[in-house]
């Protein structure tokens, strides 16, 4: 059985990821499509907008026969990192192709673009190291090395536009998969409709998860975001809506968030993974002066310092997630299971053996800090939302859905 893996947050699944995991089936003519899922804290720092549970029906319901959890430590990360988690997880569950949504959509420009910054390696470096030194963001300082590294080349080859941001997190599956020498091909395809950021809901079928998220927050309801949600991820949204207080955000959040800033205070903060420079002082100046996120955030929001980058940041503080813990993980140790279709059993049946991690889809047989990491996180996730319910990963198994839709 061919399997195509591909990378996902699904916050919430909407109808152009169904369309990615159609796509990615096609173009690849796999039988079954993995993918691998961030869990209730995601790479831009947030709270996602639904638990794991939630998203993995989702996906099960839509296109998608096995969701593995990507690791906090790996979900929560700089892009790199982000990647490099997701794509060892991906072939080591024996994956034969990795997919993964564009804004350019063929795959030659990415090749083209790897065998460049590999041949210009050091100059890029300094490049970068040079921006840094010189005040802007590390994001804006990679964007502009590799920009001027293209424009020295006079080959006429056509090159990534590192800019956008699905190019941007492709061309480190690309990265990471050429490190650790993965015998999965990559393949793309291009994203269509709203970009990756777009957060106004448009008179068509595919809008960003951002516009979704943001239509419900200003409206409290649902309603304008149905014809861009597949008729399953609507029903599972609208039962979430009457099961919750709330949907996961930092707005809801944010009391917590608060409470636990200006209880550790400055000296303990600074020990918190990503928290440098000081950062951690103006922090709790905010947090003193803001009852609101918005108010924190647009006090200590600055040139050097991104939005996500700071999100990241209060992630870890929300969760106590130190620099010390983070020195412990460095790969993927495990494949944790959260769902499968029947098709999908069927590929872990036959495959399993051949597999480079063992697979958990029962936490309390099986010990790993990393994993102790993720329970934490997930019982955090809760008390965020107001809920008392606590260690939901000890009680709930693999979701399994008899037929794929």
């Amino acid at each position: 059985m061919k399997a195509t893996g591909i990378v996902v947050e699904y916050n919430p699944f909407h109808n152009g990821h169904k369309l990615h995991a159609t796509e990615a089936r096609k173009t690849t003519n796999a039988q079954i499509i993995i993918a691998v899922m961030s869990g209730n804290f995601l790479q831009r720092g947030e709270p996602a907008f639904v638990d794991k549970w939630a998203r993995t029906e989702m996906a099960l319901q839509n296109g998608i026969d096995i969701v593995f959890e990507l690791p906090y430590a790996f979900a929560t990360a700089h892009a790199p990192t982000f990647a490099e988690g997701a794509i060892k997880i991906l072939d080591a569950a024996c994956c034969d192709f990795y997919c993964f949504g564009s804004e350019d959509g063929h795959i030659q420009p990415f090749e083209n673009s790897m065998a460049l910054l590999d041949n210009q390696h050091t100059q890029y470096e300094r490049k970068i190291k040079e921006a840094v030194q010189h005040g802007i963001s590390y994001p804006q300082a990679v964007n502009a090395a590799y920009k001027d590294t293209v424009q020295t080349d006079n080959t006429n080859r056509p090159y990534v536009d590192l800019s956008k941001p699905n190019n941007i997190l492709g061309f480190h599956y690309m990265q990471a998969a050429k490190q650790i020498n993965s015998n999965m091909q990559a393949a793309t395809i291009q994203r269509m409709g709203a970009a990756y950021h777009d957060e106004e809901l448009k008179d068509q079928r595919i809008a960003s998860a951002t516009g979704i998220r943001k239509s419900y927050f200003e409206t409290n309801t649902l309603h304008d975001t149905q014809n861009f949600l597949p008729g399953s991820v609507y029903q599972l949204l609208k039962a979430w809506q009457g099961d919750h207080s709330a949907f996961g955000s930092w707005k809801s959040f944010y009391p917590l968030l608060r409470l636990i800033i200006l209880r550790d205070g400055p000296k303990r903060l600074a020990h918190v993974a990503d928290v440098t420079e000081g950062i951690e002082n103006l922090f709790y100046r905010a947090a003193v002066n803001h009852d609101t996120f918005d108010g924190f955030m647009h006090t200590v929001k600055s040139k050097r310092y991104t939005w996500t980058r700071i999100q990241r940041m209060l992630t870890h503080i929300f969760t106590g997630y130190s620099y010390n813990t983070r020195s412990k993980i460095n790969t993927p140790t495990y494949l944790r299971l959260l769902g499968m279709t029947q098709a999908g059993r069927l590929y872990l049946n036959k495959q399993k053996k051949n597999f480079k991690l063992p697979i958990v889809s029962k936490v309390s047989s099986f010990s790993d800090p990393s994993l102790d990491i993720d329970i934490h996180a997930a019982n955090l996730y809760a008390l965020g939302l107001g809920k008392s319910e606590m260690n939901v990963d000890y009680k709930n198994i693999p979701i399994f859905i008899r037929e794929s839709q």
